[in-house]
C-alpha cells in the first residue's frame, strides 16, 4: 500500500498542499492515505507523521513530494529511511533533488545518500547566505523585522498622554488603534534607562 505524507511550513494560509497532494495522487496514493502537517520541517512536533509513519505495515510505501518535506536535517533523514528499512517499508519521492529516490531498489537507496547529503548542503547553504544578507543589511543601518505598528510621533504623543494622566493605557490603545500589549511595550521601554 502507498501513503503519502505532504507538509508546508507555514499554517498562515500563505503556503498550501495542492501542489503536494495532486503530485501524491497522481502517483498512486489514496486520498484516504495522505498525512499532512502544517509545520516547520525543522521542528519536532509533527502529528501528521508520526500518524503515517505508525499506519506503515511491511511492504508498504512511504511516498512524499520532496525530500526536504520529509526530514529535519539530514541526521534526522537518515535514521528515518534506516528505521523504514528496518520496518521493510520503502521510500519513493516523486520530484525534486530526491526525485530518482525509491529505497524500494539498490539503486534508489545509493541514490538517496547522494541526495540526503545534497539537500543537508542546501539548506545549510541557505541559512548561511540569509546570516550574510543580514548582517550585510546592519552594517548599512537596516534593520529586519516588521515595521513599528506606530510611528516616532505617535508614540511619543502616547507617552505624554499616558504619562500625564490623560489617558490610560487601554483608552491609548483603542484611540491609536494597537494592541494593549503594543502599548505596554512602548511604555516599558519609556521607563527603561
Amino acid at each position: 500500500m502507498l501513503l503519502g505524507y505532504l507538509r508546508v511550513s507555514k499554517a498562515d494560509g500563505s503556503q498550501t498542499t495542492d501542489l503536494q497532494r495532486d503530485a501524491l495522487t497522481t502517483a498512486g496514493v489514496r486520498p484516504e492515505h495522505l498525512y499532512e502537517d502544517l509545520a516547520s520541517g525543522t521542528k519536532d512536533d509533527r502529528p501528521g507523521l508520526a500518524a503515517g509513519l505508525k499506519a506503515l505495515r511491511a511492504g508498504d510505501v512511504l511516498v512524499v513530494w520532496k525530500l526536504d518535506r520529509l526530514g529535519r536535517n539530514l541526521r534526522h533523514l537518515v535514521n528515518l529511511v534506516h528505521d523504514l528499512t528496518q520496518r521493510g517499508v520503502g521510500l519513493k519521492v516523486v520530484t525534486g533533488h530526491g526525485a530518482a529516490v525509491d529505497t524500494t531498489t539498490p539503486a534508489g537507496k545509493l541514490v538517496f545518500g547522494i541526495f540526503a547529503t545534497l539537500a543537508e548542503f542546501e539548506r545549510a547553504m541557505l541559512r548561511e547566505r540569509t546570516r550574510n544578507g543580514l548582517d550585510a543589511a546592519r552594517q548599512q543601518g537596516r534593520i529586519g523585522g516588521r515595521r513599528p505598528k506606530l510611528k516616532t510621533h505617535q508614540q511619543q504623543e502616547i507617552v505624554q498622554l499616558v504619562n500625564s494622566g490623560q489617558k490610560t493605557a487601554a483608552d491609548a490603545a483603542r484611540l491609536f488603534n494597537v494592541h494593549p500589549a503594543t502599548l505596554s511595550r512602548l511604555l516599558r521601554r519609556d521607563k527603561a534607562p
